[in-house]
Parts: structure tokens; C-alpha cells; sequence
């Protein structure tokens, strides 16, 4: 559920500035290809004007071919998915919104420093514009959901609109700060 994008982003800009010298994606439909779902509008903006990086030093916005794999979206989308099957396959419960059986399931586009993922609810048949964003507990079973897409969300957690009772309860921090995510260093 995207709401007004260009307002959403004026407003996460004036809480936390986005690096200098982020270059826009050249094409999203390759990158929508290499992850097998198309992206929300939102997320393709929030990724042009920010890059990928972490907010607070604590929760990272994956990003499309990142440069650290750890942070790739494309890479954390098919590690997920793989370890929540495990996970469901060897008897965790299933958020009630991932009924078995359905097509419907998630897709994460961020992580945390404590392991928690964010995720869009990917609904088929649903407009990319329309997800919203499941939160899941670090190594549990525990779920969240927010009615709103991930630029909303992120803008209502920063400006303490929205609470969640799973991310670290020191997230956010005053003043915000955003950081690039660092090529990945050879051994």
C-alpha cells in the first residue's frame, strides 16, 4: 500500500539525507528478472535516491547487485526463501497470512545487525504497489505486519509513528544517519 511517494521521500529525506554520488538503477526490468517478481514503485525510488546501506546502524536496505553479497536482494531473496521452507517443512507455524497451500509468501527487501528480516507480502495477482511489509523475529517464529508499503514504513518507524515489538527497541536512534554499504573486503 504505497502511499504518495514523492511526499514519503521528501519526508525521509528531511529526517535522514541520502549519500552523494547514489547513480539510478539503468534498467529495473533486468533487475526485476534476476529477483523473478516485479518491484514496488516505492522500493525502485527508495533504492535510486539512497543506494543500498543501513539505517541507524542497524537496519539494511538490500539493494540490486550490491557490491557486498551479504546485502545483494537477488542473494538474501533466495536464501529466505529457501531457510523459512526448512523452517515450514520442519513444522515452524506459518504466519496466518502464508496459509499453506496459497501462492501467497514473502520476499525480504531488508535486513537488521540483529538478524530480523522485512519482507513484502507477495500476494499473486496483487499490484507490487499494493504489498506491505511483514516483519519476522531473528532465529523464531515470531511475525509483524504493516498495512503499508516499505517506504511508508520506514518513514513511520523513524518518525516513531509506528512501533514494532520485534526490531531492537534502540532502533531508531536521533539524529538518523544513513551509510552505503561497504564493498565486501577479501580475506
Amino acid at each position: 500500500m504505497t502511499g504518495d511517494i514523492n511526499l514519503s521521500l521528501s519526508e525521509l529525506k528531511a529526517m535522514v539525507a541520502p549519500p552523494s554520488g547514489v547513480a539510478p538503477r539503468a534498467d529495473w526490468s533486468d533487475v526485476e528478472e534476476a529477483v523473478g517478481i516485479q518491484l514496488p514503485t516505492d522500493y525502485r525510488r527508495l533504492v535510486d535516491e539512497y543506494g543500498g546501506g543501513y539505517i541507524d546502524d542497524y537496519l539494511y536496505l538490500l539493494e540490486p547487485r550490491c557490491r557486498n553479497q551479504y546485502y545483494d536482494l537477488a542473494e538474501a531473496g533466495a536464501e529466505r526463501t529457501e531457510a523459512l521452507q526448512y523452517l515450514w517443512d520442519g513444522g515452524e507455524a506459518r504466519p496466518a497470512e502464508l496459509a499453506a497451500g496459497t501462492e501467497v509468501r514473502v520476499y525480504p527487501w531488508a535486513t537488521t545487525d540483529n538478524g530480523e528480516a522485512l519482507y513484502w507480502l507477495v500476494i499473486p495477482g496483487t499490484s507490487p504497489d499494493d504489498w506491505i511489509v511483514m516483519v519476522n523475529e531473528a532465529r523464531g517464529p515470531r511475525w509483524e505486519r504493516f498495512d503499508v508499503g516499505c517506504l511508508d514504513f520506514l518513514v513511520n518507524v523513524l518518525s516513531g509513528r509506528i512501533t514494532s515489538d520485534i526490531l531492537w527497541s534502540r532502533f531508531p536512534t536521533s539524529p538518523h544517519s544513513f551509510h552505503s554499504i561497504p564493498a565486501l573486503e577479501p580475506l
